[in-house]
């Protein structure tokens, strides 16, 4: 049987402990290593063998789904949590399993198959993207607006606080998140990051820029039917004609 590698991540230790007792009995399951916070479980996916994540959702530093969008690549998850509002974001972030504390082993070794047979799903290729459901993009409308971004430069993580960002600019792919301090690439498209950010505070004001409203000085004419944005550092941005209504419905 070929070896499943996993890797453990939960900040309390007798969770950990009880998820290492089961898998001692898992025909071969091995550990690869525990972790008690979100950092150190994505530095621990970088530097080890895993094929498995048995993921805690609430933990400090970083939480279970942002210890996803940090990985470098991508890795099967089972959930192990004691809350189950986050099941159907869990599934729409493709997680193999959600179970739910106290864990049963009979339930562990079910998600352990499941796993299982996903990995070799995708080492065969036959593994097909799974399309968002209906529930999932409800959840995600109804999700509450970030309050931080976690934008990834090498091995370092920048955790930058939404109300520090004066605009972003999209790059293709990526994202110019730009501060008062600092501008940080991010890999995600403008309309993904739109959809997660408080529209009442941050206006989609041209297809290529996003900005704050707390960062906007005045709306400025350039021509007879085109105007800019002008921020309080003097930044000039433009502002198409979609963009100033949505600016004059909340100014």
């Amino acid at each position: 049987m070929t070896p499943l590698r996993v890797l453990i991540v939960d900040d309390e230790e007798p969770a950990r402990r009880l998820l290492r007792e089961y898998l001692d009995g898992v025909p071969g399951a091995v550990i690869a290593g525990e972790c008690a916070n979100g950092f150190d479980a994505v530095k621990a996916a970088a530097d080890k063998e895993v094929d498995l994540l048995l993921l805690d959702v609430q933990m400090p530093k970083l939480d279970g789904f942002e210890v996803l969008e940090l990985l470098d690549r991508e890795i099967p998850v089972v959930f192990v949590t004691a809350y189950d509002e986050y099941s159907i974001r869990a599934f729409d972030v493709h997680a193999v399993d959600y179970l739910l504390k106290p864990v049963t082993r009979e339930r562990l070794l079910e998600a352990i198959e499941r796993a299982r047979q996903r990995i070799a799903s995708v080492r065969s290729g036959r593994a097909e993207a799974l399309p968002e459901t209906r529930a999932a993009r409800e959840i995600r409308r109804r999700a509450q607006p970030l309050d931080r971004l976690l934008i990834r430069d090498g091995a370092r993580v920048h955790v930058v606080p939404v109300t520090t960002i004066l605009y972003v600019e999209a790059q293709d792919d990526y994202v110019n998140v730009v501060t008062k301090k600092a501008r940080h690439l991010k890999q995600q498209t403008l309309n993904d990051l739109e959809a997660q950010l408080d529209p009442r505070r941050f206006v989609r004001i041209h297809r290529s820029y996003i900005v704050h409203l707390d960062a906007l000085e005045r709306i400025e004419p350039l021509t007879k039917d085109s105007r800019v944005a002008v921020l309080h550092d003097g930044t000039q941005l433009p502002v198409s004609r979609s963009g100033y209504e949505k600016l004059r419905v909340l100014l």
